[in-house]
């Protein structure tokens, strides 16, 4: 190489040291598809009486779901239930988030043990941002109910997912509850969910209430009758997952277990 060539390298060289790195961000996963499940789990307690988590866990896991909203949740509750606390242990075993909701709050049996709750429970894949629980009407002699709403970070985006237990007592306890859903969900643009044990048909007033703002999945996307309780031989179609417009039904089944007294619904949506 000629004196006068090494000499340019040399200088060409030197240059491109000195220039900065620019790192380059890698791109946000954009998340497409939204794996759901709805599972009235009767606090473990499967058709055969005996209380098994794991088994719970088992369907949860086999689902591949990414939120789950789950009723009928034991937390240090009774000696049904061991007296665990089941939406804890569930997330640790499953290795998702979760929010728990207390619609039934009462003091322990013993000073200094923790206080006996009862009701539903969210667990996420992604992050949970924000969560409320909102008690909904009772009438005398009902059992306390109320709507456990997440925020949860999907790629970036919010998006609201809602998990309830409507009243088993009357069917115009569950319409005031209904209508009390609608109000509290109201007023958002985020994609949103609303699942549960709802306790009334797809042709009952409370169902038509909730259906007249958010489309029933399975209705769209379900094949047959969708029945879920009871999970021995089901005749009713009383669990649902509705979603609004934000948010596209792409599959929707009720998988086959005895884990307990309900079938769990399993659904898939397309973020759009």
């Amino acid at each position: 190489m000629r004196k006068s060539s090494r000499r340019l390298f040399a200088v060409l060289t030197g240059l491109l040291l000195l220039t900065p790195t620019v790192a380059v961000a890698a791109p946000a996963r954009e998340v497409s598809t939204l794996s759901v499940l709805t599972y009235n789990i009767h606090h473990a307690a499967g058709v055969d009486g005996v209380v098994n988590l794991e088994r719970i866990a088992g369907v949860i896991s086999q689902s591949g779901a990414d939120v789950v909203g789950l009723q009928e949740v034991d937390v240090h509750f009774d000696a049904r239930s061991n007296w665990v606390d089941q939406a804890a242990w569930l997330a640790d075993r499953l290795g998702m988030e979760y929010r728990f909701a207390a619609n039934l709050d009462q003091p322990p049996v013993n000073e200094g043990e923790p206080r006996r709750q009862y009701g539903t429970a969210i667990l996420s894949k992604y992050p949970i941002k924000d969560f409320s629980n909102t008690l909904l009407p009772l009438y005398a002699g009902s059992e306390q109910r109320g709507l456990a709403v997440a925020t949860l970070d999907v790629g970036g985006r919010d998006v609201r997912f809602a998990n309830t237990h409507l009243s088993k007592l009357t069917s115009a306890e569950r319409v005031e509850q209904a209508q009390k859903i609608v109000q509290l969900l109201s007023g958002s643009t985020a994609p949103t969910l609303l699942v549960g044990d709802l306790n009334g048909v797809p042709t009952s007033p409370e169902i038509k209430t909730l259906t007249a703002v958010w489309a029933d999945t399975w209705a769209e996307v379900g094949f047959g009758l969708g029945f879920t309780n009871p999970s021995l031989l089901p005749t009713s179609r009383i669990d649902f997952t509705l979603h609004s417009s934000a948010l596209k039904a792409k599959t929707a089944k009720t998988p086959s277990t005895l884990a307990s007294d309900h079938l769990p619904l399993a659904t898939t949506f397309e973020l759009s």
